[in-house]
């Protein structure tokens, strides 16, 4: 598979690179692969016209965390450059089966799980959700759910707590129900351009025609496709992360814990709430106001955090590197902290991080938790 090295270069403004290497320093799948982004930078720079991605399978490993852009001096976005190589993969039909699966599957049915779309509702079982479209002018918001909290029994006490969260604050707020379909995130990342714009298009059209003008998402990857991808499609909308709005109930009053947690919390950053948006204040101040809870505070914290590895489509690739996951090192640094609980506000990282406790044996020393469950615990 050949790309035109220098127009790539040219779109990516490669010519601007000066070499440092502070990309490939600061990734953390360096780590434990051989993706290199800086020498991936270098060998399409002298590559004169074309470059060939055939066989270059650690393309398929980076994480899409944000790290190597955060860092780059230049003001470049190596991560973009990765998903574009990725883009001419997905031209060409040389992706990795798994990612096909998952990409047809949010074609057919609106999300890469495989679901059906009649069941994306299922969830909410016997409570009082209202459909948006009820609603109208009178919603304060739409929940946009997402495709893992939707469908994932793992991730449903987050999903049904924010409603129970919702209720008592006395907000009007509605769902999209089983019209709702995968915010196009991951598919963006695994480097679909087409079917990302598609997705685009049409959730832009059904926000515009019921009149939706505030979103609360409860993946950091929805809230980061809607904040910062959308509006390039000329999109513009209010969109909060669910941890922002209830450290906001919180603080207002509005939310109050009658119980109590005596248990030493660490909170895992994830990459798309932290190293991408910048928010590292509001998850912190919900795990701070539950009554009885330590919050401890790992080595690797806030934008310095290491990824769970579960980003950039990598809940469905395995990358060149089965045998060790990044997840198990996170989890050996929340035990040295002395934390009962490893806490985190991602459905992704929630699975990465579990899976990880599961595999070393470690469920009797820790238990990942995602924040609103502990904030059920007190309600």
């Amino acid at each position: 598979m050949q790309i035109q090295a220098r127009q790539f270069a040219r779109e990516y403004d490669l010519y601007g690179c000066i070499q440092c290497g502070k990309c490939t320093g600061g990734c953390p799948m360096t780590l434990k692969t051989q993706l290199n982004i800086r020498r991936l930078i270098y060998q399409i720079l002298v590559a004169g016209r074309s470059f060939d991605l055939s066989g270059i399978e650690v393309l398929w490993d980076c994480t899409t965390c944000n790290t190597c852009t955060a860092r780059c001096p230049k003001d470049l976005n190596p991560m973009e450059i990765i998903i574009g190589m990725r883009s001419a993969l997905v031209e060409s039909g040389r992706v990795p089966s798994t990612v096909k699966v998952a990409l047809q599957s949010v074609f057919n049915q609106g999300n890469p799980l495989t679901f059906a779309r009649s069941d994306r509702a299922a969830w909410v079982g016997d409570q009082p959700v209202k459909n948006i479209a009820e609603l109208g002018e009178e919603a304060d918001f739409l929940y946009f759910v997402g495709c893992s909290p939707s469908y994932d029994p793992r991730i449903h006490p987050t999903t049904r707590t924010l409603v129970e969260v919702f209720d008592r604050a006395g907000l009007s707020f509605g769902i999209l129900g089983n019209e709702e379909q995968c915010c196009g995130s991951e598919v963006r990342r695994m480097g679909e351009a087409g079917l990302f714009e598609m997705l685009t298009e049409d959730n832009m059209a059904q926000f515009e025609e019921l009149g939706v003008h505030r979103l609360v998402t409860v993946s950091p990857h929805c809230y980061n496709v809607f904040k910062n991808d959308y509006p390039q499609n000329g999109w513009k909308l209010e969109v909060q992360h669910y941890t922002q709005l209830v450290a906001d109930l919180i603080e207002n009053g509005k939310l109050t814990f009658s119980g109590r947690l005596d248990k030493v919390v660490t909170y895992h950053d994830p990459c798309y709430l932290g190293k991408h948006n910048g928010i590292y204040d509001a998850p912190r101040a919900i795990l701070r106001s539950i009554p009885g809870l330590e919050l401890v505070e790992m080595d690797r914290s806030r934008e310095r955090s290491l990824c769970c590895e579960g980003g950039g489509g990598r809940m469905w690739l395995e990358g060149t590197n089965r045998e060790e996951k990044l997840a198990g090192r996170r989890v050996q640094e929340a035990l040295e902290t002395g934390a009962q609980i490893l806490a985190t506000a991602c459905p992704f990282c929630v699975l990465t991080l579990e899976e990880a406790v599961k595999l070393a044996g470690l469920e009797e020393r820790i238990q990942v938790m995602e924040i609103m469950e502990l904030v059920a615990e007190v309600l």
